[in-house]
């Protein structure tokens, strides 16, 4: 069965960051777990240590979700549809957002 990585990148909003880990911790990555063929969700922070050649990166946070599906729009439809419901609350301590789709080779 073919697998993806889900992968979001993301800030919280100045001045409430304690609030965004918390609900990330605590709410959302379950509330992603429960969505069609997630096997797996991880919430990591950039090392203050890097490379020498890495360019300053607009994200501080990362997460990663491993889905195995043989339909990946069956699993962008089930998040869509769960996003801003009691499902899937976003938090109002959720800042800026970018997510990518990858099809693992």
């Amino acid at each position: 069965m073919p697998r993806y990585i889900f992968a979001v990148y993301s800030n919280p909003v100045e001045g409430r960051e304690q609030e965004y880990l918390d609900w990330y911790a605590n709410r959302h990555l379950d509330d992603l777990r429960a969505c069609a063929g997630v096997i797996s969700a991880r919430h990591l922070t950039m090392a203050e240590q890097q490379f020498t050649d890495v360019r300053p990166q607009p994200f501080k946070y990362f997460a990663l979700y491993e889905v195995e599906t043989d339909d990946v729009r069956l699993f962008m439809n089930d998040v869509l549809s769960r996003v801003d419901t009691a499902a899937m609350p976003r938090s109002r301590a959720l800042g800026d957002v970018s997510a990518v789709l990858w099809k693992v080779l």
